[in-house]
């Protein structure tokens, strides 16, 4: 079974709308504006991306992203592993950056329980709340920025399940204020 691991920019009170810059949020690129640029705080991005066999996305973060990541030579890992976007509405994916449409978070299980290495999901707050009220969320990667953001697509849903137990395994705090918070889901 492969290992499902949720990654998001999150402020603390659970928001993880346009932190870069996203078009239509009125607090956009909140991870920049105003925290000083730490890159010690950024080194789980790039350990994810040599950690990670394949990437995971929702359409709305696909379709954000596949213009622009092919480009980046900072995501050439990402660029060259295998990607799957969960969507009931793409018709076909991006030629610019291939992927493989799933339809369902049931198709998410299946692949979780194919042979190989983990999945990364980035972005994709409605997907990674979907994961996890389904129960398929192994861990997560959070950098918890020091900013209230309010209103905003969050991190987690607001649906009415039974607890889910989480494992601290790695914790640092940055001199800006960011915090990188790892944790195993409990099963």
């Amino acid at each position: 079974m492969r290992t499902l691991i949720v990654t998001a920019f999150v402020s603390v009170d659970g928001v993880m709308e346009a932190p870069g810059g996203e078009a239509d949020y009125r607090n956009t690129g909140w991870t920049f504006k105003d925290i000083a640029f730490d890159p010690a705080a950024y080194e789980i991005k790039g350990r994810e991306q040599e950690e990670a066999a394949a990437l995971l996305l929702g359409r709305t973060s696909y379709e954000a992203f596949a213009p622009i990541w092919p480009t980046m030579t900072e995501f050439a890992g990402y660029n060259a592993m295998p990607r799957y976007v969960v969507s009931t509405t793409l018709e076909r994916d991006d030629e610019r950056w291939p992927a493989t449409i799933l339809r369902s978070v049931d198709e998410v299980a299946a692949l979780r329980e194919t042979d190989g290495g983990p999945i990364a999901v980035h972005g994709s707050a409605t997907l990674g709340a979907s994961l996890a009220d389904a129960g398929l969320v192994d861990r997560y990667h959070l950098l918890v920025f020091p900013v209230l953001l309010g209103a905003g697509k969050r991190l987690f849903s607001a649906a009415d399940k039974d607890k889910t137990m989480l494992r601290l395994v790695e914790q640092e705090a940055y001199p800006n204020g960011i915090q990188k918070q790892v944790f195993d889901v409990v099963r």
